[in-house]
Parts: structure tokens; sequence; C-alpha cells
């Protein structure tokens, strides 16, 4: 007899009471797919055993129960026992007491009415699970390089074409000093304006502080258009602080292909978002295609290797406590080692500029005018800026005047 898809619950059962006791004069009782009375305008027989609801759950149909009737079943009062369906499945049963003939014409009202509720409840639950699966789903492809067996047919179900070329971002919001209800509200929010206009974006709440979001890209001979989705993300970026009060950034991976690719693509939005908010803490929108370089390199911060490659900065360190010839090198090469230009940003004369390059050449060692040894300092310098509490300030053209000038 039970409704093995849909459950009747008692938070249901009890608004239909409530909503039908407004409108009729009478107790209403309403019994889950077992008979038990769940709800009841008389608080004193919820729990109770109700055998005219198993009449009705067993007959599949309106069960009468008049003053003579009452003597031979067990928990019932005269009334009218009318079945509840819900997504084609008996679910349970709704009582009116009172004599049947005053009550028949009220019937079927009363059940269609609580038949709405129940059918709108297993769709809200339906949506509610397909989403649960949904952000799974996408949780299981960015987490894995190999996939389980079955992630086809899985996103196949959900209506999800898994062979579809996508990218993905990561989107970070500043939930730090939001309550965990208050956080889950801003992402929450989040995911709406993801899902409007509906662009085949699939997304998952990867914490309380982040989103993920897979995107579609449409592919040609050149590859895909980086450019189009950059303004997305910009226009993403703006409607969210239209409608958000908390900071929020956006970083864009790159795009890959074959097996592993979302999880490659969501290393790259991670990683781009780490290594973008380093170099301007004050930017919101980040993008692979702007820092590449020190993207893949974050993957050497670790071993032998990565110690080898900073030992020339390692050596510049020991003898700039604070940090100038490290600023300046970072302005020389985030000015394509342009003199000029690199001076003018760090508001010094070139010959203060070509003085401290000079320095930095004697203390490591390194000859800037070879490129192997511009490499050597690059890469360096790449590893060095993104240590865990370093010393000196990440802008590097915030600087002063020191005695290394002098």
């Amino acid at each position: 007899m039970e409704n093995a898809g849909f459950r009747l619950e008692e938070s249901i059962a009890r608004e239909i009471v409530r909503r039908t006791m407004l409108i009729l004069d009478t107790n209403v009782n309403v019994m889950d797919a077992r008979g038990i009375i769940i709800a009841s305008g008389d608080e004193e027989r919820v729990g109770d055993l109700h055998e005219g609801a198993l009449l009705a759950l067993m007959q599949k149909r309106t069960v009468e129960i008049d003053a003579a009737t009452t003597d031979r079943l067990h928990g019932v009062r005269p009334g009218i026992n009318l079945p509840l369906r819900c997504g084609g499945e008996l679910a349970g049963v709704v009582g009116l007491s009172g004599e049947p003939d005053t009550l028949r014409e009220h019937g079927e009202l009363v059940r269609m009415t609580a038949e709405m509720m129940l059918e709108q409840a297993r769709l809200t639950r339906l949506l509610s699970r397909d989403t649960r699966l949904r952000e799974e789903l996408v949780l299981t492809l960015v987490r894995n390089e190999t996939l389980p067996d079955g992630i086809d047919d899985w996103a196949q179900r959900l209506g999800i074409d898994p062979a579809l070329p996508r990218v993905v971002a990561v989107i970070e919001v500043d939930s730090a000093r939001l309550g965990v209800d208050a956080a889950l509200g801003e992402l929450h929010q989040l995911q709406t304006l993801l899902a409007e206009p509906e662009r085949g974006n699939l997304f998952a709440i990867v914490s309380l502080s982040e989103i993920v979001v897979l995107k579609p890209v449409v592919l040609s001979a050149d590859g895909w258009n980086v450019d189009e989705h950059r303004e997305r993300v910009h226009a993403l970026l703006a409607r969210m602080q239209g409608r958000s009060s908390v900071g929020v950034r956006i970083a864009l991976g790159n795009y890959f292909g074959g097996p592993g690719a979302m999880a490659r693509s969501y290393y790259t939005a991670r990683t781009t978002l780490d290594v973008g908010k380093r170099r301007n803490p004050e930017a919101q929108a980040f993008f692979y295609e702007d820092l590449a370089l020190p993207v893949l390199l974050d993957g050497l911060r670790e071993g032998w290797r990565a110690n080898e490659l900073r030992r020339p900065l390692e050596r510049l360190s020991a003898q700039d406590a604070n940090g100038l010839l490290r600023r300046t090198l970072m302005a020389w090469f985030a000015h394509d080692m342009q003199g000029a230009h690199a001076a003018q940003a760090l508001h010094v004369h070139r010959n203060t500029l070509d003085y401290r390059l000079a320095r930095i050449m004697a203390i490591t060692g390194l000859d800037l005018a070879r490129v192997d040894d511009r490499m050597r300092l690059y890469l360096a310098l790449e590893l060095w800026t993104g240590r865990p509490n370093r010393p000196e300030s990440s802008n590097p053209v915030k600087s002063h005047k020191s005695v290394t000038d002098s």
C-alpha cells in the first residue's frame, strides 16, 4: 500500500488540515499510506490507526462511514475518507468528520486541493534532488582527472551532454564576516544569477566562499573565443555587484579537451584566482590567459627544483632587508624590462634604476643582459612572490628610497 516514490510528510499534512479547516466547519484528518493519522484538527488523534483510511487505501476508493459503521471499525468517527494520489500512486488519505450526506459535495474539492499540494511538494522535491545530483556531478568532474565508470550515464540521466566543451570559472565570495545562513543565502542568490539567462552553465557550491561554474564554449578552427568569455565574466561580475552586498571575485581557467579536462580547467581557474590575488589584491576578475606562466609555475613551488630556482632570490633577500631591490626587479619585469617605464612606475630617476639593477646583478651573480640569467631571475621571483609570510609587499611600485641607493 505504501507509495515508494513519494512519502506524505507531516508538514504537508498539517498544511492540508489547516487550509481545509479554514473553509469547512469540521474536523479534518490526514493519514499516511499506512493508515496512521499524521495530522488532525484534534491533536489527540495524531498517531492513531484509522481503519476507515485503511479501507480507502485497500479499496482505492472513497469510503463513507456512518454512525452504524463506527461500531465495527477501530479509531473512526462518522465521516468521509478520500484516498490521495501523487505521481500516480496512493500517498495517503484525507478524512472529513461529520455526516457523509453533508460532506459529500465538499469531499472532491478537498481531495483535489490536497492532491495539488502533494504534487507541488513532489515536484519541488524532484527539482531539489536533481539540483543536488547536478552539483555532485560537477564536483566529481572538477575533482577527478580519472572519472568513475558510469559518469556519462549519470550525466545523460540529468539531461547533461558530457561531450559538450566547457571551461571552468571559480567565483569567490567574501563571506568571512557572514554567518553560515547568511553566506548560504548569498551563494544561492549568485546561483540564481548564474542560471539567468540560460546559457547551459553547470555550477556547484564548493564551500561557503566558493562556487565553481562549468561554462559551455564554442570551438572553432582557432580554438575557443577567450575574449567573448572575458566580456561575459565582466558582465556577470557587474550583475553580481548590483545584487550582492559582499565582495565577489571571478577567475576563468583554460579550456582543455579529452579525459580529465574539467579537473585541469578547474586547477587553472583556482590557481589563477590565487595568483591573481597575490599580484593585484584589488582586482575582481582574473584570467588564465593573462597569468598563464605564473599559474603553470605554481605547481613548482615545492621540492628541490623549486629550491634551486629560488636560490638567486635567497641571496638577494639576505642583502635586501627592506625588499627594495626585489620590488625594483618586480617592476622591471612587470614593464617588460623597459627601463624608462619601470623607473617612472617606481618614481625614481633612470640612473637610480640602473644602479639598483647593477646591485642585483652583483649580489645574485647573474647578468641581466643574458636571456638565460633573466629567465632564472624571473622564475625565481615568480616562485618567491608566491611564498606565504614573505616580508615584502606584492606591489612592485610601492617602494621607497633607501640606503641601498646610496
